[in-house]
């Protein structure tokens, strides 16, 4: 297939689209099911150049959950404790822990499952039926992988009818080193950004504290290439093997720390035995659960608590979750990694980072301050490292 014509561009007044190979070739991926939109196909090929790099990096089976060009989380395959299933709704899945690459994309849907709500997904490796049962039950726009069982593709055909995007890719496709896109009829052209991200990265340690375990080294690389992917400017914070605050698209480093660190800080009280224990209605959908959840965490447009309100959605009143008690629970949190996909050019991101437990820093350094940031991780214990790489994407 050189060329496949899409429905529409980004909007339904951007037509005609499509999309072709340059040079004539062939299209590296292949339409098994549904009909993939220009969205789609731009968060399915960042996506799986993510989980592509992230498996090489680890040695594991990796999954992306992306939305609008940017990943919502990112992670591999290492098994679930029993509270991250039940906070990511998949205790109930027999088999999981069989499969490192369902554990994989549970961990990467079940990070911010608000934001995943009708995600693209990616997927390392041949995706396999407890993979392709996890993926069936969730809103999700479609899928891509280097290949499906015969068991995993006929679950996703049945899914929206059979409107469901699945796409095989090519892995053993290499683009060309030079990359184009037009803007405004003006076409840029430039290297396209190889740099290769593992723990050869992880070098130059700047901080008095130089102890990186090796589990820090992993989850600061699952930053760094998870950030290689996200809209600029970006920082995510990592822990055990997955990306679990992205703050993507921001003007101001300060706000992607708070926006990355505010989604870590939800990630971790999921698990919290406040949540876990939340008297739900047994028929509460599973997007109404997140919203209810998200609510009730961050207390925001509805208080899910109000009598009228928690009769929708409870069999009993729960009590509120106060922020006193949240802030002691995450005050017992530590050993969380934080990337940032340029440098700290004030220290108030490293403030903010401690409040989220973070203990394990890398950034490219190079700013004017670099000192004040390094003086203010030397302060909480943490170790920084300037890796000299920035990794702005748009």
């Amino acid at each position: 297939m050189k060329e496949l014509e899409l429905k529409y561009g980004c909007n339904p007044n951007q037509k005609p689209a499509r999309v072709f190979m340059a040079n004539g070739e062939d299209l590296p991926l292949t339409v098994l099911s549904g009909r993939p939109g220009y969205i789609n196909l731009l968060d399915a090929l960042n996506s799986w150049q993510l989980v592509r790099e992230l498996k090489r990096a680890a040695g594991l089976p990796a999954a992306a959950s992306f939305k609008h060009v940017s990943p919502t989380s990112a992670a591999v395959g290492r098994p679930l404790p029993e509270n991250l299933k039940r906070a990511c709704f998949v205790d109930d899945i027999k088999g999981l822990d069989a499969s490192p690459l369902a554990c994989a994309y549970a961990r990467a849907r079940g990070t911010d499952r608000l934001c995943s709500f009708g995600d693209f997904i990616a997927l390392s490796d041949v995706c396999d039926e407890t993979t392709a049962r996890l993926i069936k039950r969730e809103v999700s726009d479609g899928v891509i992988a280097p290949g499906y069982s015969p068991e995993a593709l006929e679950l996703l055909k049945q899914k929206k009818e059979g409107a469901y995007c699945v796409l095989q890719i090519d892995e053993n496709y290499t683009p060309e080193p030079l990359e184009r896109k037009q803007v405004f009829g003006v076409t840029f052209e430039q290297k396209r950004n190889d740099i290769t991200l593992d723990k050869t990265a992880l070098q130059n340690i700047v901080t008095k504290n130089k102890l990186l375990p090796e589990s820090a080294a992993l989850d600061l690389t699952v930053a760094l290439i998870t950030l290689k992917y996200t809209q600029s400017n970006s920082v995510c914070f990592a822990y055990d093997g997955q990306a679990i605050g992205v703050g993507a698209g921001q003007q101001s480093r300060i706000h992607c720390t708070r926006l990355a660190g505010t989604k870590a800080d939800t990630w971790f009280l999921r698990q919290s035995p406040r949540v876990l224990s939340l008297p739900f209605i047994p028929k509460l959908k599973r997007a109404d659960r997140d919203n209810v959840i998200d609510g009730y965490i961050n207390q925001n447009e509805e208080d899910v608590c109000a009598d009228g309100i928690w009769q929708k959605y409870f069999t009993e009143k729960p009590a509120p979750f106060t922020k006193e008690e949240q802030r002691g629970y995450l005050s017992n949190i530590a050993g969380v990694s934080l990337g940032s996909d340029a440098f700290f050019p004030f220290s108030d991101s490293i403030e903010r980072a401690h409040a989220s437990g973070v203990s394990f820093v890398v950034e490219p350094g190079g700013s004017l301050r670099d000192d004040a940031v390094i003086e203010c991780a030397d302060k909480y214990g943490m170790v920084m490292v300037f890796n000299g790489i920035r990794l702005f994407h748009h």
